[in-house]
């Protein structure tokens, strides 16, 4: 089993922004299912299977910097192992649409993976990095990752979306390795 969490913030205030590509990126994924979410773990999920694998997709509604909370829940409620989840989030350290897969390290600045890194009790948590930057000096950083795409942006990250949906399917066929080869 294979546990996929896509961080973003919950309701409409939030739809689109920067900071929940990974509840777009999980969104892309369960529309080609039709699967139904249905709320647990203090968030939503999605059951589906691909390949052989049956797979979660795990939507936190714990808000960004609280994470770890759902993430923890569904882990133990599993009792899934740290290198059965892939964690999608934003990284604006990254060039707009870049993808980037790492199998562990610091959170780089993103909150909701350092909730997550702390309730686990672990920074070796495989993840899957959105680039939505760079950061503009003028901007500080919450305006900018609470802030939505401008319309010449928006067409490169559908693009990159996609490219995540892929990546994603390959971690849950494959590995991590693979997706670090075929991705990075």
């Amino acid at each position: 089993m294979k546990l996929v969490v896509g961080l973003g913030n919950p309701g409409p205030k939030y739809d689109k922004t920067r900071h929940n590509v990974g509840f777009e990126a999980l969104d892309l994924i369960a529309a080609e299912t039709g699967a139904t979410p249905r709320s647990k773990f203090n968030g939503n999920v999605v059951e589906l299977g691909v390949g052989e694998e049956k797979t979660i997709l795990l939507y936190p509604h714990t808000y960004m910097n609280n994470s770890g909370t759902s993430v923890r829940a569904a882990l133990d409620f599993f009792k899934l192992p740290s290198e059965s989840v892939l964690v999608v989030c934003d990284d604006f350290n990254l060039p707009l649409g870049t993808l980037r897969f790492r199998s562990g390290g610091s959170a780089g600045g993103q909150k909701g993976l350092a909730d997550i890194l702390r309730k686990l009790g672990t920074d070796e948590i495989p993840r899957l990095r959105i680039g939505i930057g760079p950061l503009p000096q003028s901007r500080d950083v919450t305006s900018f990752v609470l802030g939505k795409f401008a319309p010449q942006e928006r067409a490169e990250i559908d693009f990159s979306l996609d490219r995540a949906r892929r990546g994603i399917a390959d971690w849950i066929a494959h590995d991590l390795k693979y997706c670090m080869n075929q991705y990075n």
